[in-house]
């Protein structure tokens, strides 16, 4: 399901669409969902990144959902260039809608160290990650 299709579509106070995908921010989580046959690396990240930027500025504590409503790919040896340029998203989580997208989700989820962030459904995932930026925490290692 599309965020725009579900309850949380009400909440939503910007919406940016660039080559990548679009992207849906709330107060402290933006969902991000591309498009597909996207390939996201450190090469071609710039629009997603400078967007949750300008949106959160350098200091405001936030999380990314991924919402894989389509299928994409994403380099996840640059996770560590992603966390980097992303200094104070302190939380990312993953939904995967389909036996693919759960897949992808759940090899995502082994390059993250510390919790859990493949999730079944929006609701959760973004609760599990507004906790997660309530109490600080990062995931994307």
């Amino acid at each position: 399901m599309k965020i725009i299709d579900s309850d949380f579509s009400k909440n939503i106070l910007k919406t940016v669409k660039n080559s990548l995908g679009n992207i849906f921010f709330f107060e402290d989580i933006a969902v991000v969902e591309l498009n597909e046959g996207v390939h996201f690396d450190m090469n071609n990240s710039a629009p997603i990144i400078d967007e949750l930027r300008a949106h959160y500025g350098d200091s405001k504590p936030y999380g990314v959902v991924a919402n894989r409503v389509n299928s994409y790919s994403v380099n996840l040896m640059d996770a560590p260039y992603f966390k980097k340029q992303v200094k104070n998203m302190k939380a990312y989580g993953v939904i995967g809608h389909d036996l693919a997208g759960k897949m992808n989700a759940e090899v995502e989820n082994s390059f993250c160290l510390s919790e859990k962030i493949d999730y079944d459904t929006i609701s959760e995932a973004i609760e599990k990650v507004s906790e997660r930026v309530k109490r600080g925490s990062i995931s994307l290692n």
